[in-house]
């Protein structure tokens, strides 16, 4: 079946803009690949064809980021938030098999809610410090970004919050973030292979995404320490409020 038997060339072009923006902000900040494509692609395309689109590209650069510092550093970050995983994986399996149920407006509003109370939880500078791991906490943050992601496909949110409290150094958190995303984003692929998601076709179309992604993140990567991170970094928030709270309005008010 042809690409174009499931989007206009139109939207293609814009498809292929929104992933290497989308890398070029991972690469830059390390997470937010995920929020940046599905408020992209959700602009002009069908909630679940936009969900397809960035699983494939969000797993390949998930396992450059994870892996840069070899496959030991990935597996002692598997080990030590191994609850988080775990937890995280029974979530996000059981949230995939609601997305093929969910209608539109549910599906956009589930979408819109994380991305947009993520950032502006951030732009306010609110943060939670936790002063050693708690298994009940980190449990919790499992679950919420798995379900959060099976549905949506969008789990760093909880992810980077969870993180942060526990103040993990840069280095570190980043080599984490790209485990963590990297094996959900593995879960993410299976889940909805089996619901439905990602077929031939939608594979096809998430495929032709992961080279702008993989520019775009390479190019984020070299930028990184050439400009002013907290000034980009609000920009990106900003950005992504914005998109969240359009895809609050478009799930809420049709």
């Amino acid at each position: 079946m042809s690409l174009f038997s499931i989007i206009q060339p139109q939207d293609l072009y814009l498809a292929l803009a929104v992933a290497f923006l989308a890398g070029w902000v991972k690469g830059m900040v390390g997470f937010a690949m995920p929020m940046v494509m599905i408020s992209g692609l959700s602009i002009v395309l069908p909630p679940h064809l936009a969900l397809a689109g960035l699983i494939l590209p969000t797993l390949v650069t998930n396992g450059v980021q994870a892996l840069r510092e070899g496959a030991g550093a990935a597996w002692h970050s598997v080990c030590q938030f191994r609850v988080f995983l775990g937890v995280g994986l029974i979530f996000l399996l059981a949230g995939a098999q609601l997305v093929s149920i969910l209608s539109p407006s549910m599906f956009l509003t589930l979408i819109g809610f994380p991305v947009s109370f993520f950032a502006l939880v951030q732009l306010l500078g609110l943060k939670l410090v936790l002063d050693q791991p708690s298994f009940r906490v980190e449990a919790a943050s499992g679950a919420v970004a798995g379900f959060v992601g099976g549905v949506s496909g969008v789990w760093g949110p909880p992810t980077v919050a969870y993180l942060t409290a526990l103040n993990t150094p840069k280095q570190e958190q980043m080599r984490v973030q790209g485990v963590v995303y990297g094996l959900g984003a593995v879960a993410l692929a299976a889940a909805h292979t089996g619901s439905g998601i990602l077929r031939a076709e939608t594979a096809t179309f998430s495929a032709v995404l992961i080279l702008p992604a993989l520019v775009g993140m390479w190019g984020g990567m070299f930028l990184q320490g050439r400009i002013n991170q907290a000034q980009f970094r609000k920009l990106t928030l900003l950005v992504l409020l914005i998109a969240g709270l359009n895809l609050l309005r478009r799930g809420l008010l049709g």
